[in-house]
């Protein structure tokens, strides 16, 4: 038995380094990539077959399920960065390029980025969970003896929801966190809504707005691929659903800032 097999048999993944070397983790890394891959390409195949009901519903559990603290949280990190540059931009006299900052930071990182971490942290374990546990009471394997594609049946439908619908969180969530900055600004160092306002529309671009965009339909489609692969390819018990779980958290976080590193290194680097 080599040794990538002997840690696969031990646990579906692991990312804890007890005992794995590094290169192992590396190799662990790629090979489950490849499966999200090869997962991603049978679901494309369902993609104009599956049913308009399953994708609303899974769309109302991803994102809409996920809008409030997605919106709480783009709210407070637009008002803790006001908080932070407001007094500095004051005293140096650059307090009307407040709202362009908070605008431009808020649009191309962390508006995409702190909601992606919301939904893969609330309903991309969850998605997790749900296929692990059809995984390991041989839910799947009845759905394969019925000649139904667990892929395309469990993955399609996710995967398209978080696509269209995970950009609409993030829309709102810009627009939450720069008018929640400009009150923050008012509220701090008395700055006027207008000026804010003025800063902020000449600021932003509409280039901008299309590559947050698409970061979140891509950090969509990697929250429900890499959370319902990591569920699928659960074995064992009710204790290797909690690891699985997990995992996925750990997993599409990985690969969300890797992607939204390869992400920003193309539109505004090069």
């Amino acid at each position: 038995m080599s040794a990538l097999a002997f840690y696969e048999e031990r646990a579906v993944f692991n990312l804890s380094g007890e005992g794995i070397g590094n290169t192992v983790e590396v190799i662990l890394l790629i090979e489950f990539l490849g499966l999200c891959v090869q997962n991603l390409i049978r679901s494309i195949k369902y993609l104009f077959q599956v049913r308009f009901s399953a994708v609303l519903s899974q769309a109302a559990a991803i994102s809409y399920d996920s809008l409030p603290i997605s919106l709480i949280i783009a709210f407070i990190a637009a008002a803790v960065i006001t908080i932070q540059v407001a007094k500095q931009f004051l005293m140096s006299g650059a307090d009307t390029y407040i709202g362009g900052t908070i605008a431009i930071v808020m649009i191309r990182e962390i508006a995409p980025g702190f909601v992606a971490l919301a939904i893969g942290a609330r309903a991309g374990t969850a998605i997790s969970a749900e296929i692990a546990n059809m995984q390991v009471t041989s839910q799947v394997d009845a759905m394969k003896t019925l000649k139904v594609d667990p892929v395309g049946y469990y993955f399609t439908p996710r995967i398209l929801a978080s696509a269209i619908t995970v950009p609409m969180v993030v829309l709102l969530a810009e627009f939450v966190g720069i008018v929640g900055g400009m009150f923050v600004a008012q509220a701090t160092i008395d700055l006027h809504p207008a000026r804010y306002m003025n800063s902020a529309w000449l600021w932003i671009s509409t280039r901008d707005i299309y590559i947050s965009l698409l970061k979140a339909s891509v950090f969509g489609v990697l929250i429900s691929l890499v959370c319902a692969t990591q569920g699928y390819e659960t074995r064992g018990g009710a204790k290797e659903v909690g690891v699985s779980t997990t995992q996925a958290a750990i997993l599409s976080t990985v690969y969300m800032l890797v992607a939204d590193f390869l992400i920003n290194l193309v539109f505004y680097i090069i």
